[in-house]
């Protein structure tokens, strides 16, 4: 429903940027519910409901997906292609959110729909800019569907 806060799922197995992310998010005082896993495996457990994301509940459908590249356990693109080739899944926004510049890693992302490509700042504050900037266009301007 427009306007209504929508589920983030964070997928990030260095827990700086994990908590970067939460704390940018609370201070910018974003309504949107920030769930995060730490790997591939989790990500995909979370997304189809299995081992301890069973209960829909407290794993509701996420609005948006922040996906690292370089992920414990499944990479980060094949989660990627996973979600995209689903029909259920495949409509939900994937920003990829990495510290990969390589234009390799660009390509395959978009090649696999991914929705952005976002590449984290070494500098803290210009990483905060930038969960700020995102936060901004994706959660409050960009519109989706009913």
């Amino acid at each position: 429903m427009k306007g209504e806060p929508i589920v983030i799922l964070l997928v990030e197995d260095d827990e700086a940027h994990t908590e970067i992310v939460r704390r940018n998010f609370a201070e910018c005082r974003m309504a949107n519910q920030l769930l995060c896993v730490p790997d591939g495996q989790a990500a995909l457990d979370y997304l189809y409901r299995r081992n301890g994301f069973s209960d829909p509940a407290t794993s509701p459908r996420p609005g948006i997906i922040l996906l690292d590249l370089r992920l414990p356990k499944v990479d980060g693109l094949e989660v990627l292609k996973t979600i995209k080739g689903d029909a259920n899944l495949g409509m939900i926004p994937v920003v990829i959110l990495t510290t990969s510049k390589a234009e390799s890693d660009m390509v395959k992302a978009y090649a696999h729909h991914a929705s952005s490509y976002l590449v984290k700042p070494v500098d803290f504050s210009q990483f905060s800019q930038l969960m700020e900037t995102f936060g901004f266009y994706w959660l409050a301007w960009n519109q989706y569907p009913s």
